[in-house]
């Protein structure tokens, strides 16, 4: 198996950015994480595996001159491709990046240039299934109580407490409205899986999935992830353990996750300090 990791990063971060203090700058890719922005540290999950052939990030085709300018001489240390990503849709950077794909390159790897804590472990777990099935993704049972609200539903629609009478005495209430929709139903969520990726798949089976999109044979609206394509096509994704700890960064306050944890990974374990200490003294 010699796979070809392709990471999107052509999008805005439009969440991350709506929430983060306006004397803040960069894409949330760019942003520091332990020393190094979050998208290399994504990339250095990969460039050492003895399965990966090739690394390729895809980024916002308006910026890819200025990208390289900051970044380009620490990624090509690690030999990673810059591609020009879409200007819309997560599928349209994938299906781009494809196109750099090296000839002796067997699957293909998808993974979020945001989500740059995934462990060893987890990606053993999704590279020995590929060996095995044609596409693999990970995943967690989905934890919460989920609600389906009615999306047409909102403040003006829902009768509201009948007025306080003090209010025309005392001036109202200060407090700001609240934003409320109706939920419809509790869905059931026992056969529910949160996704992550790295997701898998071998090289020929997602160009076949992709080709559908090329072709006009499926509207790729609202696809999110590269297994939806896959699946579209009746063929089988198979899913795997993921972590808690392998989410995407989204909002600043995942940054400020992130960073804590990288921070406990790199404390040094008391057991294995104590031993190295008295290490003389043992022998």
């Amino acid at each position: 198996m010699r796979v070809a990791v392709i990471l999107p990063a052509a999008g805005l971060g439009k969440r991350f950015a709506a929430a983060q203090s306006s004397a803040s700058s960069g894409t949330k890719i760019e942003r520091d994480l332990a020393g190094r922005p979050v998208f290399l540290r994504a990339i250095e999950l990969f460039v050492r595996h003895p399965d990966v052939e090739q690394v390729i990030l895809s980024v916002n085709p308006d910026s890819v001159e200025e990208f390289t300018f900051r970044w380009g001489d620490r990624l090509a240390i690690h030999n990673v491709t810059i591609v020009p990503g879409g200007r819309k849709e997560r599928w349209e950077t994938v299906m781009l990046a494809m196109r750099s794909v090296g000839g002796a390159c067997t699957h293909v790897a998808v993974h979020d240039a945001a989500r740059p804590l995934t462990s060893p472990a987890l990606l053993e777990r999704v590279f020995a299934a590929a060996t095995t099935v044609g596409a693999v993704i990970p995943g967690l049972p989905v934890a919460n109580t989920l609600k389906q609200i009615d999306n047409a539903s909102d403040t003006t629609d829902i009768a509201s407490k009948p007025a306080d009478p003090l209010d025309a005495i005392l001036g109202g209430s200060d407090r700001p409205a609240p934003q409320l929709k109706r939920i419809v139903r509790t869905v059931d969520r026992r056969s529910l899986y949160e996704v992550q990726t790295p997701q898998v798949f071998e090289l020929s089976l997602l160009r076949r999935a992709y080709a559908q999109i090329e072709s006009g044979a499926l509207d790729a609206t609202g696809v999110t992830d590269d297994a939806s394509l896959v699946e579209a096509m009746s063929e089988p994704v198979f899913i795997v353990e993921g972590e808690s700890t392998n989410f995407k960064i989204t909002r600043p306050e995942d940054l400020t996750l992130a960073s804590a944890l990288l921070a406990l990974r790199s404390k040094p374990d008391d057991r294995s300090a104590r031993k190295k200490l008295f290490a003389d003294a043992d022998d």
